[in-house]
């Protein structure tokens, strides 16, 4: 087997990080142009749609990890050529949507109360419901879409996702722009309208990736799977798609834990803090790239038993995820008012989010890290140690150091912060490590050929 240079591995990550990234922001744009458009209706219907996001993305993310989980074990049936494996993996994985699909949408039907439990204002109440209930149909259109994205990005094919993508942010854009107002002759229904909206880009989405990619999938789906129903064969999934829902859930939570305790220093720190996490999350789309780009690498070089062509994708996946945050990092410390100026004209917010984000310059280079890693482990089926981690680094240190800097030290913003970068930066070592140990331990196929082939 030919070893690669790390130059030319270095260029193979980024040809698929580049559509990956591009892909990313597009998902994260639908949700901004949600926001941008309510946000001309009123204050009620903006803090509707933003309470809607954040209880609906904290939902799907434990359930999304199962689908996550389907990584390593469709890049390494395809690196090693197996396509009776990755038939059955697709398969099972079109079921576990389905299942996926009854407590997602159990829990958008009863926000209200759930919500109203956690304190939120009783005027937005209606509205953030109406919103989650017209969302939910679309979940359908976004499970099937991870399914599908993670089946062709295993076998590097990114396009159709990078198209599925855009033109369904137009749709979006196009649907908020009629049932939000009302116009051309439809109903102005607000918040609802733009949960609407999502849930009908979200079909578009799921739809145009299907047909854009059924010459490729058509084998794998018309290929039978006897065991499809069977409890035994989804256990690799769960024991894999568990940790991975966690370790994820884990980390979205623990920021969602922060901005609440920001809220309690004041709304002034709450502002500038949302444009700190809110320019922190744009730039972290690149690493979360590279890291999708690496599973995809590490796990194919996996499945047809190159371990060096995959130690050497880990460590340069690691190394581009560094150097790029290192460019962001720098912009983040140098210019910071320049950025904050983007969001806002309000001089005390400038000022604020400037105040905290050269600590989320340092920050970048460690979360650019951690993620790149978490995809590497991803790609060799290592979940259970690295959701280990995340606990530790971010419920244990994160949360706890940035209180106590915070109110005990009276670093204010600047502690939180300070508590999020020291949680990611233990975080991004410790992951590194087990980088190390699995390599030197050795690799093992998580796909099951022998499973898929008595199918």
């Amino acid at each position: 087997m030919a070893r690669r240079s790390p130059l030319h591995e270095a260029l193979a990550l980024i040809r698929l990080a580049i559509p990956f990234a591009i892909g990313q922001v597009g998902l994260m744009f639908m949700g901004v142009v949600d926001t941008m458009m309510v946000g001309r209706v009123s204050e009620e219907a903006l803090a509707a749609v933003a309470l809607g996001h954040i209880y609906s993305f904290g939902i799907c993310i434990p359930f999304s990890g199962l689908i996550f989980a389907l990584d390593p074990l469709l890049a390494q049936a395809f690196g090693a050529q197996d396509h009776r494996s990755l038939a059955a993996t697709l398969h099972r994985g079109a079921i576990l949507v389905g299942a996926i699909l009854v407590p997602v949408v159990g829990l958008l039907w009863v926000a209200e109360p759930v919500l109203r439990s956690l304190g939120q204002k009783e005027e937005v109440l209606p509205l953030v419901t109406g919103y989650c209930r017209a969302c939910a149909p679309g979940m359908a259109g976004y499970f099937a879409f991870l399914l599908l994205r993670h089946t062709v990005q295993a076998m590097s094919i990114i396009r159709p996702v990078v198209l599925a993508v855009l033109v369904a942010n137009g749709a979006n854009v196009l649907l908020n722009y009629l049932l939000v107002f009302g116009h051309w002759g439809f109903p102005a229904l607000g918040p609802v309208g733009s949960g609407w909206a999502t849930t009908g880009s979200r079909f578009v989405m799921a739809a145009l990736l299907f047909l854009m990619s059924w010459p490729v999938l058509r084998p794998y789906w018309r290929t039978p799977v006897t065991d499809r129903w069977r409890w035994s064969a989804y256990h690799k999934i769960f024991a894999l798609g568990i940790p991975v829902g966690v370790q994820v859930s884990l980390e979205v939570w623990c920021f969602f834990a922060v901005s609440l305790i920001m809220g309690t220093l004041g709304t002034l720190e709450l502002d500038g803090h949302q444009i700190a996490m809110s320019l922190a999350s744009l730039s972290f789309m690149v690493p979360l790239s590279i890291g999708m780009a690496s599973a995809t690498r590490v796990g194919n070089a996996v499945g047809r038993r190159d371990i060096e062509g995959a130690r050497l994708s880990a460590w340069m996946s690691i190394v581009l995820g560094a150097l790029v945050m290192t460019v962001s990092a720098a912009a983040f410390i140098l210019i910071p008012k320049e950025l904050a100026r983007l969001y806002t004209d309000l001089d005390s917010v400038i000022e604020m989010a400037a105040l905290v984000l050269p600590i989320a310059g340092v920050f970048q280079i460690m979360d650019g890290t951690q993620a790149v890693a978490c995809g590497v482990l991803r790609g060799i089926a290592d979940t259970r140690v690295p959701a280990v981690i995340n606990f530790f680094s971010y419920w244990a240190l994160a949360i706890p150091v940035g209180w106590l800097l915070a109110f005990r030290g009276e670093l204010g913003p600047r502690g939180l912060w300070w508590g999020l970068t020291t949680g990611l930066a233990v975080a991004a070592v410790l992951l590194t490590f087990r980088i190390r140990q699995k390599f030197r331990t050795g690799i093992v196929a998580a796909f099951d050929s022998s499973a898929a082939k008595a199918s």
